[in-house]
Parts: C-alpha cells; sequence; structure tokens
C-alpha cells in the first residue's frame, strides 16, 4: 500500500528506512503548521468574542421581559395585560354613553362610568416619551400597562370581558392595541353638526373647544375625529370598529349584532333594552356626574338625530365644507339641512313618539 502525506497515520512498514525518516519529519512538519493554524484561528476567534462583548450594546433578558404584565386587583383577583379588554371612545357627544350603557346590560361585559383617569395618564405618557428620560421604553410601558389594568379592573366588578369609556382614549388606540394585545376599539362616529350642537347646547366642557363659538367646536370636532379615525385605520378592522351614532339609533339589533359579533360574544337581548338594566346587579352603573346620564336612563330614540337643524349661524353653515372637512370624508352632506339619516326600524321609532307624547325635553 502507498502512503501520502494527506493521510499520516498509514505509513507502511514496507518502506525502506533510507526513505521513511525524510518522510516522517515532512509529515510532522505539515501536522505542526495545521495545529498552529488552528490555534491561530482560535485564538482570533476568542480576540473577536471578546472584541464584540466589549463593542456591542449588552442585551441581557430583563425579568419578565416579554411576559404579560399582572396586576393584583383585590382579594386575589388577578388581572394581566393579555386578557381581551374594549375600548369605547369617539368626540364627546358622539354616542359613547349610550354604547357602553348597552354593552353593559350585556352579562359578560363590565364598562362601567368614566374613569376621567385613562386619558389622562395617556397623554403624560406622550409627553414622558418626548422627554427621553433614563426610563427605559419597556419598563415605562409596563409601569403604564400596569397603572391603566388597576384602573380599569379595579373600577368595577369582575366580568369575562372589561371595557372602558373614556372619549379621548381612542386618540391613543395604536399604543393601548401595543400594551394590550387582545383588546379591541369601538370608535364612535356622528355628524359632527349634532355633536357639537349637544356639546354647546348642554354647556359640555370640554378642554380645548370654545363653547361659545360653533365654528371654533367645529372645527376642532373634525380635527379630533380626524385623529381617532386615523388611530382605528392603523389599529386595523380586526381590532378597532368604526360606529355610527345614527345607525345604532336607527337600527339597534342589526347594529349591536355587528358590534356583539366583532367582539365574539354571543346575542343578548337585553343589550336593546339597557334602560331596565339600570341601577341592577351586575347591570347598568350611571355617574352622577356625567351629562349623558339623563339621556341614557330612557329606551334608545331618535329624539336627538336632527334636533341641531336651525340652530347654526348662517355664516357657519356657509363655510362648512372649509370648517369641518370630515363631514364630507365621512358621508354627510354639509349642505343639507336637514339631513336625510335614514328610516327607523319600527320599534324603535315607536319609543320616539311614545316620549313625544309624554312631553318629554330632555335631549341626548
Amino acid at each position: 500500500m502507498r502512503c501520502t502525506i494527506s493521510c499520516p497515520s498509514c505509513f507502511s512498514p514496507s518502506i525502506p528506512e533510507s526513505t521513511s525518516l525524510p518522510l516522517l519529519q515532512q509529515v510532522m512538519r505539515v501536522s505542526a503548521r495545521r495545529v498552529l493554524t488552528g490555534l491561530l484561528i482560535l485564538g482570533g476567534i476568542s480576540t473577536l468574542t471578546q472584541f464584540l462583548r466589549f463593542c456591542l450594546p449588552c442585551r441581557q433578558p430583563s425579568q419578565g421581559a416579554g411576559e404579560p404584565v399582572t396586576v393584583l386587583v383585590r382579594d386575589g383577583w388577578r388581572v394581566s395585560s393579555d386578557v381581551p379588554l374594549v375600548f369605547v371612545g369617539g368626540v364627546p357627544r358622539s354616542g359613547t354613553t349610550l354604547m357602553r350603557a348597552m354593552l353593559d346590560a350585556h352579562p359578560a361585559v363590565r364598562c362601567g362610568e368614566e374613569t376621567r383617569v385613562v386619558p389622562r395618564i395617556l397623554g403624560l405618557k406622550l409627553g414622558w416619551a418626548a422627554e427621553k428620560e433614563g426610563v427605559s421604553t419597556k419598563v415605562l410601558d409596563r409601569a403604564v400597562t400596569a397603572f391603566l389594568l388597576q384602573i380599569i379592573a379595579g373600577h368595577g366588578e369582575p366580568a369575562p370581558l372589561l371595557c372602558n369609556k373614556d372619549p379621548f382614549t381612542l386618540k391613543s388606540a395604536k399604543y393601548l392595541a401595543h400594551l394590550f394585545p387582545n383588546s379591541k376599539f369601538l370608535l364612535m362616529l356622528r355628524d359632527g353638526r349634532a355633536a357639537v350642537y349637544s356639546m354647546i347646547s348642554r354647556r359640555v366642557t370640554i378642554g380645548g373647544f370654545d363653547l361659545s363659538s360653533y365654528r371654533d367646536c367645529l372645527a376642532k370636532w373634525s380635527g379630533a375625529t380626524q385623529a381617532m379615525l386615523t388611530q382605528c385605520t392603523q389599529v386595523g378592522s380586526k381590532r378597532c370598529l368604526a360606529v355610527r351614532y345614527e345607525r345604532l339609533v336607527l337600527h339597534p339589533r342589526s347594529t349591536l349584532q355587528t358590534v356583539l359579533k366583532f367582539l365574539g360574544l354571543p346575542w343578548h337581548e337585553g343589550v336593546l333594552h339597557h334602560e331596565e338594566a339600570i341601577g341592577k346587579p351586575g347591570g347598568v352603573s350611571l355617574s352622577k356626574t356625567e351629562r349623558s346620564t339623563d339621556q341614557v336612563m330612557r329606551p334608545v330614540n331618535l329624539d336627538a338625530l336632527t334636533r341641531w337643524v336651525g340652530h347654526m349661524p348662517p355664516d357657519v353653515m356657509a363655510d362648512m365644507d372649509a370648517i369641518a372637512p370630515m363631514l364630507g370624508r365621512l358621508g354627510y352632506d354639509p349642505r343639507a339641512n336637514p339631513p336625510n339619516y335614514g328610516q327607523s326600524d319600527p320599534q324603535f321609532l315607536n319609543n320616539t313618539q311614545r316620549m313625544s307624547m309624554k312631553g318629554s325635553q330632555t335631549e341626548r
């Protein structure tokens, strides 16, 4: 058998002694070079590893990284950030209270009264992010998540589906969707002329809205609506559903069937009669400070659909396209006075007629 240098371990005893020694020395030199080369490679890898350890950011897994935030609410009741949550929002006077009252009439849902705290902490969070303080984004997000969970869950009794209704919360829908991966959002939309008339006539104080000016309030309504609709679009149709106030009061059954299906809830007839669940255990809780309380105590009706007609200043009506461009974007005719919102389901038209017969003067 002939042996080559590439196989130093296979020397044949038949090789003459006169040639075996030089060949052995040659093989040993090749083996030594290979060992030296291997050591140099290992040394280079070790040096590169040390360099990268010092030059690249250290990414040690933090405690609880990637895990949901969990808070102890009370009496052993724990809630985590991966539970399903519902956020109901929209410009004030757009039907947010009516929607949450109807949801509260469902045995699987608990919304409760406005917290007024949730949108404020979200506003503060935006300021903190802009200041770029020393706290990491992950730590700050987990702290905000824990705070919001404590407020939303602790605001009422336990329920399979917890819900929050603070109108301007949906200005932060994208951020909330990040904090609560299984959350969903309901954006209430209403003809801005009706919403503004309601806030001005009922003197509903809203930060930044000049209640002495229809022009100012309509412009602010348009801007706020556009901002929330943009957030809803960014969150996506699987997690954010826009609901028209007009459709909710004209066709409550079909509208709520869509809403409950979106939320993954079974149908419950009680949502069409929320007024019957007011003040009952597990039913609808009303606030003494919210301006909409007196309105949602009544059955669903059409009383406020066109109440704004005839109350807009002529100069504002003439400039409506420019003042509130979101009216046209949402499909409302800015020139129609009164507009045509469509026909009502007979049952709820009868509610309105009965209320008119009783001489009710309360506005929605």
